[in-house]
């Protein structure tokens, strides 16, 4: 699946819903539902600054392809890392880098988040795009 059909996906899902309760919910259901982070990787190395709770995201590239993992201290904030996992992971670093995030705006998350949220939600995907930076540079060299 592509990263754009993902995102539609994710925008058809959250449509279902018309209360932003029930929106949070689901974020929190995938929150849950989110595979663990290797323990070794909840580091300082690996957390993200930027944002209100603590997000640990780390990367690898297998075959080409970018596979994440992350983990945080905070219910609703899991929900938003793995969907943006869910979008980006198992995509290559040219694909990554040359996604938009258009979902976010489209299902309306940043407009329901807290500053600070949607500054950690920007920092999330910053994160992801410069570990696709880096995995593009080392390919190219």
């Amino acid at each position: 699946m592509t990263i754009t059909e993902t995102q539609q996906e994710i925008i058809s899902e959250f449509s279902m819903f018309e209360d932003w309760m029930d929106k949070y919910n689901y974020l929190i259901e995938m929150g849950k539902d989110m595979p663990k982070i290797d323990e070794r990787y909840k580091t300082n190395n690996h957390l993200i600054s930027g944002c209100q709770s603590r997000v640990w995201l780390h990367s690898e590239l297998k075959e080409g392809k970018i596979s994440f993992t992350a983990d945080s201290d905070a219910v609703i904030t899991k929900g938003i890392v793995n969907l943006l996992i869910r979008v980006f992971s198992g995509h290559t670093p040219e694909e990554i880098l040359e996604a938009n995030a258009d979902f976010i705006d489209q299902i309306g998350l940043k407009d329901h988040l807290s500053p600070t949220r949607s500054n950690g939600l920007v920092s999330m995907l910053k994160q992801m795009k410069l570990y696709a930076q880096v995995y593009k540079l080392k390919q190219d060299n």
